[in-house]
């Protein structure tokens, strides 16, 4: 108790160096956490991208691949399925909602989306989150013309309530085939989900199929061939392919035999994967990633300690007076080893709670614009066991290093400390 008031006052004097040293192990420590939670965050989050959806039903491809095109609008699908695959498994007595998908279209680099009225009813996200509106109303399918705007398409072109759109064929950000013949006028705005609905234009399927009913083996027409806007209400615009589906079934139990029903259809060759086994496959895909973010923070930790060690051992040779006249009055050569590794254990330990403080303070100020522009909820709760884990292996190194200026201190000779160096 003595040695531990002694630490503090010996601090306490040279109390500049030692609040910055405290300030470079909390900042560290800062990072350390908030790496920490945002990448078991970042996972959950991810993991939750698509939720409430059991099944998502596409071409014969690779499960990957689907989950891409489908749910994050990279890549494109390999083929499409036909309309009435939809419908008989739309219609299936284990199935509660089925929601199609049409993709291959885009907007100066945003894709957009055919789908129905069902979407924005079913589709959910993050903690079973459904899609909300920021402004105007979701479009109606008997309305082929009508498009709802992502939040970050919104955002980056300026688009406002009736704004006519133009959208081209193909993905890429510059096209060279425009369907300006039929323009969308923008009737609604999502508001954030920090997932790739905020980068996307959603049309009806109607609107899809009117887009390219008078295309032909992929190539548009012309001349009398063309088909307008007006014409093309007046047609049959019931899609004959789609590019995916989204199903909720009525029980979580039966979704494994789906799945191997939809698989072994003798149909067409379809896929189904479950949204949360893919999604755990794709995230193993970027763990290399997460892991060097990790060992980088560790990094940020390591470097505030070694500023604490570099502190204790420059102000060494300040302190031969203060540690001759300990020895003089009775300390023992383990006292004032004890004494540095207590001022290292108050560092790292004053550090660690500044930190904690520090990381409370930046959940509170980021964790409303986190979840809105970037899908990403950090809980304010108390750290985990693991979290604890790593804060008692700092506290742990952070009296290790204490123990260098310790033994270089227990090796000192009380003679040594009274000789005057010129």
């Amino acid at each position: 108790m003595h040695l531990l008031r002694i630490a503090l006052r010996s601090l306490n004097n040279r109390r500049f160096t030692a609040l910055l040293t405290i300030f470079a192990i909390a900042l560290s420590i800062t990072l350390l956490l908030a790496v920490e939670r945002v990448r078991t965050e970042t996972r959950s989050s991810f993991a939750s991208t698509i939720s409430s959806t059991d099944l998502i039903v596409g071409a014969r491809s690779g499960s990957v691949n689907l989950l891409l095109y489908s749910v994050f609008r990279i890549g494109n699908a390999t083929n499409n399925i036909r309309w009435s695959s939809f419908e008989h498994f739309a219609q299936h007595p284990k199935v509660n909602w089925a929601v199609p998908l049409s993709l291959g279209d885009s907007h100066q680099g945003y894709r957009v989306l055919g789908t129905n009225e069902d979407y924005f009813k079913h589709y959910q996200y993050s903690r079973k989150h459904h899609l909300k509106l920021r402004d105007g109303r979701f479009f109606s399918d008997q309305a082929p013309f009508e498009v709802v705007l992502g939040a970050e398409v919104a955002e980056a072109l300026n688009y406002e309530l009736g704004q006519e759109i133009v959208l081209a064929h193909g993905v890429a950000k510059i096209s060279l085939v425009n369907h300006d013949d039929k323009p969308f006028t923008a009737v609604g705005i999502l508001e954030r989900t920090g997932t790739p609905v905020d980068r996307t234009l959603h049309i009806a399927l109607a609107g899809m199929e009117a887009l390219h009913i008078d295309w032909q083996h992929g190539a548009p027409a012309y001349g009398n061939r063309k088909i307008s806007a007006e014409q093309a209400l007046e047609m049959d615009l019931q899609p004959k392919e789609i590019t995916a589906m989204l199903l909720g079934l009525n029980s979580k139990i039966a979704t494994f035999a789906l799945q191997r029903e939809i698989n072994q259809w003798r149909g067409e060759p379809l896929l189904a994967i479950l949204p949360g086994v893919a999604l755990q496959e794709l995230w193993s895909l970027m763990s290399t990633a997460e892991k060097a973010l990790f060992i980088v923070s560790l990094f940020v930790v390591l470097t505030g300690l070694i500023g604490m060690l570099t502190a204790i051992l420059t102000s060494l040779n300040e302190r031969r007076r203060e540690m001759a006249i300990l020895r003089s009055v009775g300390a023992r050569p383990w006292h004032i080893a004890g004494l540095l590794i207590l001022e290292a254990f108050a560092l790292a330990l004053a550090g660690i709670v500044l930190g904690v403080a520090l990381l409370y303070l930046a959940i509170a100020l980021a964790q409303a614009p986190l979840q809105s522009y970037y899908g990403l909820y950090l809980p304010f709760s108390a750290p985990s066991a693991y979290e604890w884990t790593l804060l008692a292996g700092v506290l742990l190194a952070g009296v290790v290093m204490g123990a260098v200026p310790a033994w270089r201190a227990y090796r000192q000779s009380l003679a040594d400390g009274l000789n005057i160096r010129l």
